[in-house]
């Protein structure tokens, strides 16, 4: 079992001066603290314009950071935005290339389309094709990175011409890649095209083993067909995360925050939103069903708190339930809502210290063995990849000259 936390730089209002300078600062101290400790990822999400839910519109400058502070924890964009008006594919495969160079080959490259009407409507993405269009970027992303020269495109979303994508990434053929996944519909996509799932929803062990045996069932199958240059057979699960010896306390410094994420991600879909007067988590405020002291008060009889909430004992079977279940990879919702970052760090070194060292002895092992048993479906897969065909150095198109005589040092009339 791996470890990672994921970013989605959440910022309630009221805003003070300084707040989202604050909140940015205070991510990087933590990341280079999970990064002390042995967590094995970081993931930083991208979107735009979704006040107070997500300030993460620019996450390969937060990862650029985190790779120049960090040592060994890998660097996911979980997710970058891919549609061609988002993000062009070419200035995409270059940024990928160089943060993996930075890091030192701890580039993960999760992508996305995006959901709602105010990042879709801000970029003039319809709808109706996002899907096609992420894949199509995707894909020809994967391509530039390996390629030399990329032979060009043209497609869909966007046409793009013979050029050499530089620099190349250290990791070959390029970073693993990952898809975002909300249901099971998602898990399906994710694993016909050999990509990682990073599952970010909140799902019981048992809903779990259920995406898990989609998920890889599809990858022993005839239906997957990769649309990288390697496959990623991995499923990856979000949890809410809070630790403290006291499972009350633990519930008091991160329940509101979580269940604020939940709100928040059906709201921002559901409800009509005016730009720049967002009323988010005052309006999530007014519809809290319970208090924490009424949620304490329902939990003192249960013997486990499984929902990545509580005592380290209850996070120990809340992870063996997801590892029963056939999961790779448990992410931690750590910051959400107005978690504060010393509590944050608290439940970081906690469950660091009492919790993660026996599920990572056994990693290795468990990774080794899982490798076995999927190597000839993974080359079964390869086999039917459908390969972009390279050019012979003959059919590299010349690109004419920018004009007829280059003029250097020529005076400005």
């Amino acid at each position: 079992m791996r470890f990672g936390i994921f970013y989605e730089h959440q910022l309630p209002r009221p805003w003070n001066e300084g707040d989202e300078a604050r909140l940015f600062h205070e991510a990087l101290e933590q990341v280079q603290l999970a990064d002390r400790l042995g967590y094995d990822y970081a993931w930083e999400v991208e979107h735009h314009f979704l006040e107070e839910y997500s300030h993460s519109s620019a996450p390969e400058v937060f990862l650029a950071a985190c790779a120049a502070l960090t040592k060994t924890i890998r660097l996911g964009h979980g997710i970058r935005q891919v549609i061609p008006n988002y993000n062009h594919p070419a200035r995409t495969a270059e940024g990928l290339a160089t943060l993996d160079i930075i890091s030192n080959g701890r580039l993960d490259f999760g992508i996305g389309e995006g959901a709602t009407r105010l990042e879709l409507g801000g970029f003039g993405i319809p709808a109706k094709d996002k899907r096609a269009l992420a894949l199509e970027a995707a894909e020809q992303i994967a391509n530039m990175l390996v390629m030399n020269p990329y032979p060009g495109f043209e497609g869909q979303g966007f046409s793009f011409p013979c050029r050499n994508i530089v620099p190349k990434p250290m990791q070959k053929p390029h970073p693993p890649m990952w898809m975002a996944c909300t249901n099971r519909d998602t898990i399906k996509v994710a694993a016909s095209i050999g990509v990682g799932a990073l599952a970010f929803s909140f799902l019981d062990p048992e809903e779990a083993k259920t995406w898990a045996e989609i998920y890889y069932g599809i990858i022993k199958s005839d239906a997957c067909v990769p649309i990288g240059h390697s496959v990623n057979a991995n499923l990856a699960m979000v949890s809410n995360f809070s630790v403290h010896p006291d499972r009350a306390e633990a519930i008091r410094r991160g329940q509101e925050g979580f269940e604020f994420f939940s709100y928040a991600v059906n709201a921002l879909v559901a409800h009509d939103v005016l730009p720049g007067r967002s009323t988010l988590f005052a309006d999530f405020q007014k519809s809290r069903a319970a208090s924490d002291d009424e949620i304490i008060a329902a939990r003192k009889a249960a013997a486990v708190n499984a929902n990545g909430i509580g005592t380290p004992e209850d996070i120990r079977e809340h992870i063996k339930g997801f590892q029963a279940a056939g999961v790779d990879q448990v992410i931690f919702m750590q910051q959400a809502g107005r978690n504060r970052h010393e509590h944050i760090c608290e439940s970081l070194e906690l469950f660091a210290a009492e919790v993660m060292p026996a599920f990572k002895a056994e990693a290795a092992a468990r990774e080794a063995r899982k490798q076995a048993e999927l190597a000839p479906y993974i080359d079964a897969a390869m086999k039917r990849k459908r390969w972009m065909k390279p050019l012979e150095d003959h059919e590299i198109p010349v690109v004419p000259a920018s004009r007829a005589k280059a003029q250097i040092n020529e005076a400005v009339r």
